[in-house]
């Protein structure tokens, strides 16, 4: 999931400090920094605008609604969608409007939504340092508030007209295919493909919808909308596989997580499925441990992690990255020149950078 190679502004800032992750609190705080004042000030103001409307839309209907549907909202978040709609928007004559602030909204909306029925599908016991809700109360309460927030984001996209609605319907329904996608698995299909398929669909499509929003009601023309949207699919894509690379790769002190998570589950991510298609001595020996979850076997998760790092795993994931960084790149060559082009620039070279 990322995007020429121009020259930093020289803010006097380290490169890794010119975009750094939002934050965003229970108490409506959210800080970023983009490397340019201007930008910053406004991609600032227009985030706390997207809290207070994101609490505002919580907060609707009855009391024993609004506390589950708040559960998550206020656990935090990097609200990098939002984000980038805000900073998409930069691009037409109306940056930060309140039609923004709007579409910026939904689409972090749709995100909590999912996360609601991921936890369920996933059996989920936390999320984002809490309880999931579907741990605190049950599937069926934690369904409801994902439906919930649903309804809201259908009634805000009616209010921004057909052009939102039409194309939100297409993205609820790559939303969906990727999950079903990962569901139902790669039956007989190239796992490597079904595992692309799978990440561009469930995590590159929201991002790709953000960048498409922001810019298209701001008033940016359809060129820059496309590609702001091409750019969202690579970064989340880049995204995701970066996570991947990073759960089993990097250890605790660096991550925060341990390593191995998705293979005690039974999730075969990108780097493992390039290791498990190996051929040799490496790939024979997880060909024959890997055959399912891992589970609680700690003995059997050190193996796997050593067989691991002595695959190609690590590296053949890897040039997907770049390459799709490279992609992303080819996407903002076709933007104007500027702060917001720079920054989305340095986002995509510091989410790559975390794994080489």
């Amino acid at each position: 999931m990322s995007n020429g190679q121009a020259g930093l502004p020289n803010t006097g800032e380290k490169p890794e400090q010119l975009v750094t992750q939002v934050t965003a609190t229970a108490g409506n705080t959210t800080q970023v920094s983009l490397g340019d004042p201007e930008l910053t000030a406004s991609i600032t103001a227009g985030l706390s605008q997207v809290e207070e409307l994101l609490r505002q839309e919580l907060s609707r209907g009855e009391d024993f609604v609004t506390d589950k549907v708040l559960h998550l909202a206020q656990a935090g978040g990097k609200r990098f969608r939002p984000m980038f709609a805000l900073i998409a928007s930069q691009y037409g004559s109306a940056p930060c409007s309140p039609k923004v602030i709007s579409a910026a909204t939904i689409v972090e909306m749709t995100h909590l939504a999912t996360l609601y029925h991921d936890d369920v599908m996933d059996e989920a016991d936390k999320r984002r340092g809490v309880d999931s809700a579907n741990a605190r109360w049950n599937n069926s309460v934690a369904i409801l508030a994902g439906d919930i927030l649903l309804a809201n984001v259908s009634r805000i996209m009616a209010e921004l007209g057909v052009e939102t609605v039409a194309h939100f319907a297409e993205t609820f329904h790559d939303l969906v295919t990727g999950q079903m996608r990962e569901t139902v698995g790669a039956r007989g299909g190239d796992p490597i493909e079904h595992y692309m398929d799978v990440i561009k669909e469930k995590t590159g499509v929201l991002i790709a919808s953000a960048g498409y929003l922001g810019a298209l009601h701001s008033g940016a023309p359809e060129p820059i909308r496309t590609a702001l949207s091409k750019f969202g699919y690579d970064i989340g894509m880049v995204f995701q596989i970066v996570d991947d690379i990073i759960d089993i790769f990097s250890d605790y002190t660096q991550s925060g997580k341990n390593p191995g998570t998705d293979l005690r589950e039974g999730v075969f991510t990108l780097p493992v499925l390039y290791a498990l298609a190996e051929e040799g001595e490496v790939g024979d020996a997880l060909r024959a441990k890997l055959t399912g979850p891992i589970g609680g076997d700690d003995a059997l998760l050190a193996e796997v992690l050593d067989l691991l790092a002595k695959s190609t795993g690590r590296e053949r994931a890897r040039a997907d990255v770049h390459a799709l960084l490279a992609d992303a790149e080819a996407q903002l060559d076709l933007l104007p020149a500027g702060a917001a082009t720079e920054a989305l620039r340095t986002l995509a070279k510091i989410t790559v950078s975390r794994v080489g």
